[in-house]
């Protein structure tokens, strides 16, 4: 197991190189001058000049990106044009929230999306079946930026039960675990838990549905085995793939969550990406950017080794 886990490290390191030169170029590719925020309008050529010496936007490509992914490497992602910040503290706090808010909406949406899917695809033909069905295919079709400005409207503005834009009381950041700071979450959570709510509920209806088609079944009902040990063995036959779904789905909520961010002014990673782009601030873009990437790699990576340890034939394959 450890050789295998060795093996899949090494497999993701030109992964991660190959993502790092996608993150750089397409950043650099976009319309555009980077210290157009920054620099007055009158700005002569020496001080446009100069600023582009102290970014380092005066180099060649190549030596820009060595330079980058270097200091990336060792924890610095460089400083944001438009704040002046390090854009490393930046990106942690909102990736700080970020991941606060799709652990829980993953949470919801899996463990829904999971049974009623389970649900589904054991009774198909049912009115769960059609129940699950018409649910999972409503989460995957409806805008979810959409869902998320109705819900506000509904439970925030005409029910006022939930707040519907911020993280916290009076607008604060700083989190505490809290009701006053846990109701903020609720609305944003439940409308990122659409999507993969509805994904997981048909993967997992098409999934069990294929196992109870196979002759292990028939062969544990002929041996006089109960409905919940035959439920048990689907459950554990459906354990790996569902494992990948629901890891690419929780990555999906990470690196896909500007536009939910943006309804509620959830100051995470997708709110922060949408400010930088919208400033067209290179290191805070840059460094967003490669954060979430970088966690997509990594995820796919656990996951992985995950679905070995739970399905040896995958690992001998």
């Amino acid at each position: 197991m450890l050789q295998y886990f060795l093996k899949r490290v090494l497999y993701a390191i030109p992964i991660a190189l190959g993502v790092s030169l996608v993150c750089f170029a397409l950043v650099h590719v976009a319309p555009g001058d980077p210290l157009a925020s920054v620099l007055p309008p009158d700005a002569s050529l020496e001080m446009q000049q100069l600023m582009r010496t102290i970014y380092g936007f005066d180099r060649p490509l190549p030596v820009q990106f060595a330079l980058w992914l270097w200091r990336a490497f060792v924890g610095d992602l460089g400083v944001s044009i438009a704040t002046g910040r390090p854009v490393a503290g930046e990106v942690w706090h909102a990736f700080g929230n970020t991941f606060m808010l799709a652990a829980l909406a993953a949470a919801f949406g899996f463990l829904v999306g999971g049974l009623l899917g389970l649900l589904a695809g054991y009774y198909r033909g049912g009115w769960i079946d059609r129940t699950a069905s018409t649910l999972s295919i409503a989460g995957i079709s409806v805008p979810h930026y959409w869902l998320g400005m109705v819900m506000a409207i509904v439970f925030s503005v005409q029910l006022n039960w939930l707040p519907a834009t911020g993280a916290g009381p009076g607008g604060s950041a700083a989190w505490s675990w809290d009701w006053e700071h846990v109701r903020f979450l609720i609305l944003p959570a439940l409308t990122m838990s659409a999507i993969p709510l509805g994904i997981v509920a048909r993967s997992m209806r098409a999934l069990v549905g294929d196992i109870l088609s196979q002759e292990f079944v028939e062969a544990l009902r002929a041996k006089g085995l109960s409905e919940r040990g035959i439920f048990a063995h689907i459950l554990k036959n459906a354990a790996p793939t569902a494992l990948a779904v629901m890891g690419l789905q929780l990555g999906y909520l990470l690196g896909g969550s500007i536009l939910i961010e943006t309804v509620f002014a959830w100051p995470g990673t997708g709110f922060l990406l949408g400010n930088a782009i919208l400033q067209r601030d290179l290191p805070l873009l840059q460094g967003t950017i490669l954060v979430l990437a970088m966690f997509f790699v990594i995820l796919n990576l656990l996951v992985d080794v995950a679905q070995t340890w739970l399905d040896p034939r995958i690992k001998r394959a």
